[in-house]
């Protein structure tokens, strides 16, 4: 069985030109950082072939280019979820 990862975004509106790499990793570490996301009330999207993409960049990098349009279409969904709170 293949352990699971995960990647934390972060993206401030006014101060970042792309959302950055703040937290990655797999197995224990993966495990926390969804346990600290849920604890804080962090949206989580499971999308394996994304996360895979997202783990090859550095933490505190900005995505690159090429997954603006996938990370935006996922920030249009939280700012949907927020909105109808």
């Amino acid at each position: 069985m293949e352990s699971k990862k995960a990647v934390a975004l972060k993206y401030e509106r006014f101060k970042d030109s792309a959302p950055k790499v703040v937290a990655k990793g797999k197995g224990k570490i993966a495990e926390k950082i969804i346990e600290v996301a849920k604890k804080n009330g962090v949206y989580i999207k499971e999308d394996p072939d994304l996360v895979e993409v997202l783990s090859t960049i550095e933490i505190d990098e900005e995505i690159p280019p090429q997954l603006y349009k996938a990370v935006a279409e996922i920030l249009v969904f939280l700012y949907k979820i927020k909105q109808k709170r």
